[in-house]
């Protein structure tokens, strides 16, 4: 059994569980980006 104080590495269920947290709210700003602004996000920073 582990303890919660020891470093934890690689694919953990609590990395996943962060990554794909991480990954909602990314998809969710560009959807607001999107829709605020009218253009998509590559658009909007200037590299299209």
């Amino acid at each position: 059994m582990q303890n919660q104080n020891d470093a934890k590495f690689g694919f953990t269920a609590s990395a996943e569980n962060l990554n794909g947290r991480a990954a909602m709210i990314g998809f969710i700003a560009a959807v607001v980006t999107e829709l605020v602004t009218g253009q998509g996000v590559l658009h909007f920073l200037g590299l299209m």
